[in-house]
């Protein structure tokens, strides 16, 4: 199953619009993560130029990995399950991270349980040069945003798959706040906006009609 959006989305656009919500981003020494679910890749990036790529593991289907724009807001060197070194991310929805791995014949598979593993050696020297700001964009995969399917939205969730909508409102010009993955009073404003321009009935509710009506589809 695929997640096709009828307008796709300009990712470094994107990037360049959270730096200036996220804020706190004077010095990142020019840093940029950016991961390739699809891929099973981690690329660094500094003022513009890829210094390095790593192999990694991500999350499954039952537990796919984030997909969005972060940051680094923490490091630390943490047990021997998590390869000695943890960075974790800025994710509204839940604690998730790039970190090591005891198992490392799991790197290139969909095997953890959201976080990003990577080889010991390799996520020593991420962590080495990264520092706490650094912005982090997790693209594509296997399972998309919608890795279990449409599910009815109300305010109050969270998720990548609110934060696709949020993501399809803003492109549409109704959604003007943080891409942050929670349902909030200003996301409904912008659905009920939405609703309104095209006659439709107002709601809060997200379901399939209306996943639908905004150019959002899955595809086998």
């Amino acid at each position: 199953m695929m997640y096709a959006n009828k307008r796709q989305t300009v990712q470094t656009d994107y990037i360049l619009q959270e730096k200036t919500c996220m804020g706190e981003y004077n010095d990142t020494k020019g840093l940029f993560i950016f991961i390739d679910l699809t891929k099973h890749t981690l690329f660094l990036f500094k003022d513009g130029k890829q210094i390095e790529k790593y192999n990694i593991a991500i999350g499954t289907k039952e537990n796919p990995s984030p997909i969005g724009v972060f940051r680094i807001i923490e490091k630390g060197r943490w047990g021997k399950s998590f390869g000695g070194r943890w960075m974790g991310l800025n994710v509204p929805w839940g604690i998730y991270g790039i970190h090591g791995t005891t198992k490392p014949g799991s790197i290139g598979r969909a095997a953890s349980h959201g976080c990003i593993r990577m080889r010991n050696t390799d996520v020593a020297k991420l962590y080495d040069v990264v520092i706490k700001g650094t912005i982090v964009e997790i693209y594509g995969g296997p399972f998309g945003p919608f890795g279990k399917g449409f599910r009815e939205l109300r305010p109050g969730d969270t998720g990548a798959d609110v934060m696709e909508v949020q993501k399809n409102l803003k492109l549409k010009g109704y959604y003007k706040g943080y891409l942050s993955g929670y349902y909030d009073v200003d996301m409904e404003k912008a659905l009920n906006s939405f609703q309104k321009a095209g006659n439709l009935p107002i709601s809060n509710i997200i379901d399939i009609k209306m996943y639908k009506k905004l150019g959002i589809i899955l595809e086998e």
